[in-house]
C-alpha cells in the first residue's frame, strides 16, 4: 500500500512540479493551490475534453477551454493544450461556425459569438507557448474559417440602419446569450466583442507565423476597422447611458467588472481603452467588494471567476488591492484545506444552493491566471514581459520570492527578487528569449522612491515608477533609501 501511495505521489509531482514557486510563509497557500487548482483543471477531464466541472458541467465549452488552457501552458502543460484544441477545432461547423460547446451529442448549435474568437486564441496561444508550426498548419483551415465567420458577423452589424437604431450596435458581434447574465435576452455583449478583436489580432499574428502575407494583410484591417469600431460603440453606450465605467452589453449599460476584465487578460487592450473609463470600472469594482467584504453591503451569492479582477488589479498596478482581493477569496475555498473553489459562493453555506460545480476547474483556471500574473504577465503594448507586479513587499524580506521554469511565449522565466537590508535584488536567469520590450521591475514600495540602482554592475535609470531589463542573465541591485 504504501509503496502505490508513493508512486502515485511521484506521478502527481511529475505532473505539478514544471514550475517552481518558493515563497514566505504567507504566501505558502498561494503556491500550494495553485498545484492545486492545476490537478483540479487535469481531473475535470474526459479523455482530450476540457471541462469546467465533471458534475452540473460535464461538457466541454471553448470558452472555459480557451482559459483553462491558458493557465495549462504556463504551468508547463501543452501536450494536454493540444490533445485538446485537435479534439475541439473538427467540431466547428462548415460556415466557420465555432460551437460554444460540445459534449457527447457532437457540437451545440447556439450562438454565442464568443466562440469563434476564443478557437482561435487558443490555436494562437498553443503556438506561442509551442511555436509548433506543423500544428499550426494543420489548425490554419480552422483560423481561416472563424475568420471567415466573424467577417460576415461584424459585417450584418455594420449598416447605416443599425448606427441610426443605437451607434453602440454598429460593426460589433450580433447579439448573443454567451455571457451568462444575458440568457434570457440576447444583447450586444463587450464580452463577444473583446473575444472577437483577440481572435482578430491572434488570427493576423497566425497568418504571419504561416507567412501567409495576403491573408495576414487582410485580417490585420479587419482587426483595425473592428478595433476602432469597438471603441466608438463604447463611447456611444457610455454616452447614451451616462456612465463613468466600461459597460458590459451596449442596450444595457451593466456594470460588470467580472466580464471586462477580458479586455486585459486575455484581450490584451488595457493601453488603448479610455483610462478614465477603464480605472472608473475597477474602481467601483474595488468599493463594493470593500463593502461587501466589510459588512457594509446587502449580498447573497458571488461566483469566484471574480478572481479574473486580480489580473486587472495587478495589471493596474494596485498591488495591496489585488492582495487583499485574494485573501478574501481564500476565506471562500471550500473546504479551505482542499484548496478549491465552487462556482458559486453563498452567505448562507447551510442553506441548500446552487453551487455550481466543486471543484470547478474555469474558477481554478481564472485563479492560476490572476496567481501567476502576480510573478509573471505578458504586456501587450511594449511587447515586455512585468515581473513580480502582485507580490507584496513583506513577501520581499528574509528569502524573499522565487520563480523558476515558469512557461511564457518567450521561453522559461526564472527570478529570485529579495530585500537584503537597504538593497534590493533581483536576479534573473538565462534560458527565456527576451521579448522585444525586454523584462520590466515595477518599483514596489510606495513610500520611497529607487535609489542607486545597477545592472550587471551597470548602472540604470528608472522612468515612470518601472526599471526595464534588457540582458539575461541579470543581476539588478536597487538601493531602498
Amino acid at each position: 500500500g504504501q509503496d502505490l501511495q508513493e508512486l502515485v505521489a511521484a506521478q502527481w509531482r511529475a505532473k505539478l512540479d514544471r514550475v517552481h514557486i518558493s515563497v514566505p510563509a504567507q504566501g505558502q497557500a498561494l503556491a500550494d493551490t495553485l498545484r492545486t487548482a492545476t490537478a483540479h483543471m487535469l481531473i475535470s477531464r474526459i479523455g482530450p475534453r476540457l471541462q469546467p466541472g465533471t458534475r452540473s458541467y460535464a461538457r466541454s465549452w471553448i470558452r472555459d477551454g480557451a482559459m483553462i488552457s491558458e493557465g495549462l501552458l504556463r504551468m508547463g502543460r501543452e501536450d494536454v493544450v493540444r490533445d485538446y484544441v485537435a479534439f475541439y477545432a473538427p467540431y466547428q461547423f462548415d460556415d466557420g461556425m465555432v460551437p460554444c460547446c460540445v459534449d457527447d451529442r457532437g457540437s451545440d448549435p447556439v450562438p454565442e459569438n464568443d466562440s469563434h474568437g476564443e478557437l482561435i486564441f487558443n490555436i494562437a496561444e498553443l503556438y506561442r507557448y509551442t511555436g509548433d508550426r506543423a500544428f499550426l498548419e494543420k489548425m490554419w483551415p480552422h483560423v481561416l474559417g472563424a475568420y471567415g465567420y466573424m467577417e460576415k458577423l461584424r459585417l450584418s452589424e455594420r449598416t447605416e440602419a443599425n448606427r441610426a437604431l443605437n451607434p453602440a450596435f454598429y460593426g460589433m458581434m450580433p447579439v448573443s446569450i454567451s455571457h451568462e447574465g444575458y440568457s434570457a435576452k440576447p444583447v450586444h455583449s463587450y464580452w463577444d466583442n473583446f473575444w472577437a478583436l483577440r481572435g482578430y489580432k491572434d488570427a493576423a499574428e497566425v497568418a504571419a507565423a504561416l507567412g501567409k502575407d495576403a491573408e495576414a494583410k487582410r485580417f490585420a484591417a479587419s482587426r483595425d476597422q473592428f478595433r476602432e469600431d469597438l471603441d466608438a460603440s463604447l463611447r456611444a453606450a457610455v454616452e447614451r447611458h451616462r456612465i463613468d465605467y466600461l459597460p458590459g452589453a451596449a442596450e444595457l449599460g451593466d456594470f460588470d467588472a467580472t466580464s471586462t476584465t477580458i479586455a486585459l487578460a486575455p484581450g490584451g487592450e488595457q493601453a488603448r481603452l479610455p483610462q478614465a473609463l477603464l480605472h472608473g470600472t475597477f474602481e467601483r469594482y474595488w468599493r463594493e467588494f470593500a463593502q461587501r467584504r466589510d459588512g457594509k453591503r446587502e449580498w447573497d451569492a458571488y461566483t469566484p471567476y471574480e478572481w479574473r479582477n486580480v489580473a486587472a488589479f495587478v495589471r493596474l498596478g494596485w498591488r495591496e488591492r489585488a492582495w487583499e482581493a485574494v485573501r478574501f477569496f481564500f476565506d471562500d475555498r471550500a473546504p479551505q484545506p482542499w484548496n478549491q473553489w465552487a462556482e458559486v459562493v453563498s452567505r448562507t453555506p447551510r442553506k441548500p444552493f446552487f453551487v455550481g460545480d466543486l471543484p470547478h476547474a474555469w474558477v481554478a483556471s481564472d485563479f492560476v491566471r490572476s496567481a501567476l500574473d502576480m510573478f509573471a504577465y505578458a504586456r501587450e503594448i511594449d511587447d515586455s514581459i512585468v515581473l513580480a507586479a502582485g507580490i507584496p513587499v513583506d513577501w520581499l524580506n528574509g528569502e524573499g520570492i522565487a520563480i523558476g521554469d515558469l512557461r511564457t511565449p518567450d521561453g522559461r522565466l526564472g527570478y529570485r527578487l529579495r530585500r537584503d537590508g537597504e538593497t534590493l535584488r533581483l536576479d534573473v536567469a538565462e534560458g527565456l528569449e527576451l521579448p522585444a520590450g525586454g523584462l520590466v521591475l515595477p518599483w514596489p514600495y510606495r513610500d520611497a522612491d529607487p535609489g542607486a540602482t545597477t545592472i550587471n554592475g551597470q548602472r540604470a535609470a528608472w522612468r515612470d515608477g518601472e526599471l526595464r531589463i534588457e540582458t539575461l542573465p541579470a543581476k539588478v541591485e536597487i538601493r531602498i533609501p
